[in-house]
């Protein structure tokens, strides 16, 4: 949301401001599909597409370009290796991506705000994008990106805006806080869920988008719903209600589930389940680091979710 309020602010304040979005990405390129910065001829910028000496290069060319009249919009490819050809970003990275510089103009910013609209309400819509503009829809496509090249100039670019994945904690004790405050930046939509009104860390748990006090995790079978997009995390006080918020999920498919516990509680507590049910479950929980502080936790935690969410990629 930060790159189209920084549009949104600047062309407001009558300042000029350019778009860069990578289009397409592959292999180890360090930007990748959807990210994005704005440029406004103050120099201000936001966002990244990548970092490093490539984005200082386009940074610069941006700058340059706002101050020429009648500026174009441009797509440009960056290999990220010295002995290409052309194109080459200066990184030796190895991979390459695709990132088109486009200068706002009043027909855009009624899709901008309404796109800020949307994100607001952490609602999800369609960012239409081609080398003529920008067009925002209330639409959800079945797909997160569809990038489609017409020529070296013409593309159409649909991305899927919002929250593109969504974490379910069960359990809102202090490694729920510790990991929600983490994944608040990774863009997941997050749902807590406790059985108990009145407990400490619940409240103070400011990170979560939705906190859900619940009669018995039993009716976690009907608030939480099967999906590609669905990550589950079971933390909750103790092995009674952990089996319980279990048993209510085993019949769904999910991303990523994963169950917080030592070994002997995790293998007594798998007794009871079929081989196909223990099969999908990540437990003990999280990357082995040795990790003992709810920080230490959530961090072991996050990262085998973020190892999960990207293996395809």
């Amino acid at each position: 949301m930060e790159v189209w309020q920084f549009i949104a602010q600047k062309y407001q304040a009558k300042t000029n401001v350019v778009l860069l979005y990578v289009l397409h990405s592959l292999g180890s390129s360090p930007g990748r599909q959807g990210f994005k910065m704005a440029v406004a001829s103050d120099g201000d910028f936001c966002g990244s597409i990548g970092g490093g000496m490539m984005e200082h290069k386009f940074v610069e060319m941006a700058k340059a370009r706002l101050a020429e009249k009648g500026m174009a919009a441009a797509v440009y490819r960056q290999i990220h290796d010295k002995s290409a050809g052309k194109n080459q970003s200066g990184m030796i990275c190895s991979g390459e991506q695709t990132i088109f510089l486009y200068p706002m103009q009043d027909k855009d910013m009624a899709a901008i705000n309404s796109l800020l609209s949307s994100l607001e309400k952490n609602e999800q819509g369609t960012l239409h994008l081609t080398e003529e503009g920008i067009r925002f829809s209330d639409e959800i496509p079945p797909g997160d990106f569809c990038f489609e090249p017409k020529s070296e100039q013409a593309f159409t670019l649909v991305e899927r805006t919002g929250y593109k994945n969504t974490l379910h904690i069960i359990g809102g004790g202090h490694c729920a806080l510790s990991l929600a405050k983490l994944m608040r930046d990774m863009d997941f939509y997050i749902h807590l869920y406790d059985e108990r009104s009145d407990l400490n860390t619940m409240e103070a748990n400011i990170y979560a988008h939705e906190k859900h006090v619940v009669a018995g995790y039993e009716s976690l079978r009907q608030l939480i719903h099967s999906g590609k997009n669905i990550y589950v995390v079971i933390m909750t006080f103790g092995y009674r209600t952990d089996d319980i918020a279990l048993k209510a999920l085993q019949d769904k498919h999910f991303r990523y589930i994963g169950l917080l516990g030592s070994k002997y509680k995790v293998n007594k507590l798998f007794s009871g389940y079929p081989p196909e049910i223990v099969s999908t479950i990540h437990s003990p929980i999280g990357i082995p680091i040795k990790s003992q502080t709810p920080a230490e936790i959530a961090v072991s935690i996050a990262a085998e979710i973020i190892l999960e969410k990207n293996k395809d990629q």
